[in-house]
């Protein structure tokens, strides 16, 4: 059975700097996908030259952020001294836990010369009970992804976060979540089961593209049902897609969302601001 579409969306600007953003989660119609609580697109864009953009360092507390980087070339720093690169392909993963400040930037691709960037960036959502761990970070870059080809030469499927088959991602799961990008070939189609009560969403980045036999257009975010059931993803065009699909079990605990900060009471919020104007996340050293 195939399933239904709860709501689709655009979602509405949120530029920083050169680099145009949409933001599509959280909307008017859902505050979460599964454990995902925040979703940016960094819409493709070309550049003139290097560009070095980011929201400067900022401090977050209880989720973990993630940043899948498809073209470009993305810099962490943090308050718990962390330092890498990851380049187009590659992924960003960060557990805030108890508090941390980073500043993270995207620019072209130093190795590769192109001048087109394009990434996402998430905000999971972490149990309480992992709220207040210590902070934790990993750099994962494009060739160790775990990546598989379709079935009849219909594309290749990627694991970002969770697992599909035999397919493992490195990131830590805090709940059943999961996050893949599909690249289905002009004139192909795939086919994926989603077992009952998990939240699901799907991204069209930049093309239209059938889902369940309804055609969405590109820059739409598509959330359906939560019966068990399958998402059919057709490609009509004379040239490849892609997809993003995402979601995972529900949240079930209270969500406070304020500024940086995703907690489960406005207590909460409210000592993590307190914590925050005290220092207690530390500094970054060295940037």
């Amino acid at each position: 059975m195939k399933k239904k579409t709860s709501f689709s969306t655009k979602g509405q600007r949120a530029d920083i700097g050169d680099l145009t953003i949409n933001r599509l989660l959280a909307n008017r119609y859902s505050d979460a996908v599964g454990p995902f609580v925040f979703l940016d697109h960094i819409i493709p864009k070309v550049h003139s030259s290097s560009m070095n953009t980011g929201t400067g360092p900022h401090p977050h507390r209880g989720i973990a952020t993630l940043s899948y980087i498809i073209e470009g070339e993305a810099e962490h720093f943090d308050s718990a001294g962390n330092f890498a690169k990851v380049y187009s392909g590659g992924i960003q993963w960060m557990k805030a836990g108890s508090g941390v400040i980073h500043d993270e930037t995207l620019n072209v691709d130093s190795r590769t010369g192109t001048k087109r960037t394009h990434a996402f960036q998430f905000w999971i959502n972490l149990p309480s009970s992992n709220k207040a761990q210590k902070p934790e970070y990993l750099a994962i870059q494009s060739d160790e992804v775990p990546k598989k080809e379709l079935p009849n030469e219909s594309g290749w499927i990627k694991v970002i976060v969770g697992s599909h088959e035999d397919l493992n991602s490195k990131i830590p799961n805090y709940s059943e979540q999961f996050l893949y990008h599909i690249h289905v070939e002009a004139g192909k189609n795939f086919t994926i089961s989603i077992n009952e009560k998990i939240e699901v969403a799907a991204f069209l980045p930049t093309r239209t593209g059938i889902l369940n036999d309804t055609e969405f257009q590109a820059g739409e975010l598509v959330e359906f049902d939560r019966i068990a059931g399958e998402i059919t993803i057709e490609n009509n065009l004379q040239e490849a897609t892609d997809i993003i699909l995402f979601g995972g079990e529900p949240y079930t605990e209270p969500i406070v969302a304020e500024g940086p900060f995703v907690m489960n009471s406005l207590s909460e919020i409210g000592e993590a601001y307190r914590d925050f104007y005290a220092g207690k996340y530390g500094e970054i050293k060295g940037n």
